[in-house]
């Protein structure tokens, strides 16, 4: 496994941003995929319809976007992983502490369910009561999966050896990384 001080060499063009629910997968495609200039696909808008409900085409589309040549897309939903790590070149493992985490994930969930923040195909987060009433709620999620990511990326170095793997265990690292990607290697 990479740290954020190992040199990527060829530059990644096929990336995934592995991390629990809240600690910034999506917004570090974006910063990746700007300084690389590589089209991010967020994978939850292709995944999540109207209504919340899975898109029937969720598979076809996640096949067809990784065909391409280059792409940052989230490591996210079982039916898509195995695809998305034989197709990737780098994973990077955003693995912050878990307080800072559920610090993340609660404050951003506050800011869209009281912003009425449209989210993917006209969904927004659900009233902050059915945190107590709904298993699948975003904030009981995150707390019940916030160590799965320990268990998985590691399992990629076994099963996709392929793949590089840089693990980044804080905000610091995760800046530092994105900017040594905008400097070309020399």
């Amino acid at each position: 496994m990479l740290s954020v001080d190992d040199l990527l060499d060829p530059a990644p063009r096929r990336v995934l941003v592995a991390g629990v629910s809240g600690v910034g997968k999506t917004t570090t495609a974006r910063r990746i995929a700007e300084v690389l200039g590589v089209r991010h696909t967020e994978i939850d808008a292709l995944f999540h319809g109207p209504g919340w409900e899975p898109r029937p085409t969720f598979v076809e589309d996640v096949d067809r976007f990784t065909r391409e040549d280059s792409w940052i897309t989230e490591w996210l939903y079982g039916p898509v992983r195995p695809m998305l790590a034989e197709r990737a070149d780098t994973l990077v493992w955003v693995d912050l502490p878990t307080r800072v985490m559920l610090r993340r994930l609660l404050r951003r969930t506050l800011r869209r369910r009281l912003g009425r923040e449209e989210l993917w195909n006209g969904n927004v987060e659900p009233p902050l009561w059915t945190f107590f009433t709904d298993r699948g709620h975003i904030l009981r999620w995150g707390i019940s999966t916030r160590n799965a990511m320990r268990e998985q990326v590691p399992a990629l170095e076994r099963s996709a050896p392929h793949l590089r793997i840089v693990h980044l265990r804080s905000q610091h690292e995760v800046d530092a990384f994105v900017e040594r990607l905008a400097r070309p290697a020399v």
